[in-house]
């Protein structure tokens, strides 16, 4: 995950360093890792259920590789807008009717978590109309089989001389469980074109069968989680 030139002005450091977030692994850059090892935790520590069934990981991006979200710690805007290559988050799905699911994003300078409903209005802004290229589109997959199937050895985060363009983790690179070592190009190859045309039984038990889960459309995102049996 990179930045991609934006024009800046004052920096946007609001309550994001709340609610424990120094809990979790952050490496600057490295959201899909950021949220792999989040995941776990979650589970670890009982604030997720231990089997991660509750949890769903969501990769943000576009075919152009830039898509804006707002409220980014990394921003240097009054508003944090950042405009991303694609940005990776959790969304916890919560049983009890009463209580919002929750968005995991540790990149944000929200509340830590924020509800779903909160995330979409003030980091995504569905309602704000932007270019076809700047479109965003959701891959939503569910965490049980992503901590199963994931693998980065990190090439991507290295220019043509091999020399790293941001600072890696210090611990060991993530490998799947079938031995696979690099996969990150396929969850972030989307394309609006291939967004899911309806939302229903078949598209959730897509998310909950399939590695690669299912796309969503950005208007979408909040109808497709409501949908997702408790």
């Amino acid at each position: 995950m990179a930045t991609l030139n934006l024009e800046s002005s004052s920096s946007a450091t609001s309550a994001a360093a709340s609610l424990g977030i120094s809990r979790f692994q952050h490496t600057p850059y490295y959201c899909e890792e950021n949220v792999y090892l989040l995941c776990k935790k979650l589970c670890e520590d009982g604030t997720a259920k231990p089997d991660a069934s509750d949890l769903f990981v969501v990769f943000i991006s576009n075919e152009k590789n830039q898509i804006p979200l707002w409220h980014q710690r990394a921003s240097h805007r009054a508003d944090g807008v950042t405009l991303w290559d694609y940005h990776v988050i959790c969304v916890q799905r919560r049983k009890e009717n009463s209580l919002p699911d929750l968005v995991w994003d540790l990149d944000s300078s929200l509340p830590f978590p924020s509800p779903l409903a909160t995330y979409v209005a003030e980091t995504i802004r569905p309602s704000f109309q932007l270019f076809s290229e700047f479109q965003r589109v959701f891959r939503i997959v569910h965490a049980p089989i992503f901590l199963k199937s994931f693998a980065s050895d990190r090439r991507h985060m290295k220019d043509s001389s091999g020399n790293w363009v941001a600072t890696p983790p210090s611990y060991e690179v993530i490998a799947a469980e079938d031995g696979t070592a690099h996969n990150l190009n396929e969850y972030l190859a989307m394309s609006s074109l291939d967004v899911t045309k309806s939302i229903g039984d078949d598209t959730v038990d897509v998310v909950l069968t399939e590695k690669l889960g299912v796309l969503v459309g950005e208007s979408r995102l909040e109808e497709f989680f409501s949908q997702i049996p408790l």
